[in-house]
């Protein structure tokens, strides 16, 4: 999801209350804690604003995405804008928080794409520092996971700039299909980027979760 669905210059609603951990599935109502290897996502909160900012607004970081907030009070105000959306059924954005750490490292993002959200894009980024952990990579199939079981998401896309090599990589090694090139669909800093359509659809999903399990086992 490298273009944000969050314009910082139309949003001009204050910020709501801190939102409570949520253990339920009415993911509208709050989103669930889900715990994987090295990894939990969660909720955003304000607090996170801080850690966002520092780590998400690098140039290796937003090289390939969307310009994030530019300011410690814009990511409040994203994080403000995520919760309305996922009240309103239509978004969700996951904090990723490594093991051991209490604020947010990187998101993970899920948007409708059809009103039953049968049909979904789901983007991320996270901060350099915790590339090649594994922290990616538990991360996505949490949010996959979630997606599938949780929202009913039939399929899940991805776009990533054709020049975005490790971002095709991770999707490729979760076993996501490279359906086409868009050509020149992403506008960064003056400049038009063609881009990779990916998809994972539920069956597939379940199959791959199944081959995963078994060379577990062997």
């Amino acid at each position: 999801m490298e273009k944000m669905p969050y314009r910082i210059e139309l949003d001009t609603v204050t910020m709501p209350p801190a939102v409570a951990p949520v253990v339920s599935s009415n993911w509208q109502q709050g989103l669930p804690t889900l715990a994987g290897e090295q990894v939990v996502l969660r909720e955003l909160r304000a607090s996170d604003a801080a850690s966002l900012f520092a780590l998400l607004t690098t140039e290796e970081v937003s090289r390939f995405i969307s310009p994030p907030p530019t300011t410690v009070d814009g990511f409040e105000r994203f994080i403000a804008w995520a919760q309305r959306e996922r009240a309103a059924g239509r978004y969700i954005c996951f904090a990723v928080v490594p093991d051991g750490m209490d604020t947010a490292i990187g998101i993970f993002q899920v948007r409708q794409l059809d009103p039953t959200f049968t049909t979904a894009e789901w983007g991320f980024a996270i901060g350099r520092a915790f590339w090649g952990s594994g922290v990616f990579t538990a991360a996505a199939q949490l949010t996959i996971d979630f997606s599938f079981d949780v929202v009913g998401v039939n399929r899940l896309e991805a776009r990533a700039a054709v020049a975005n090599g490790r971002g095709n990589g991770a999707l490729a090694k979760l076993g996501a299909v490279r359906e086409a090139t868009l050509r020149r669909s992403f506008l960064k800093s003056g400049r038009h980027y063609d881009q990779a359509l990916w998809s994972i659809v539920r069956q597939d999903w379940r199959r791959t979760k199944a081959v995963w399990g078994a060379a577990a086992v062997h």
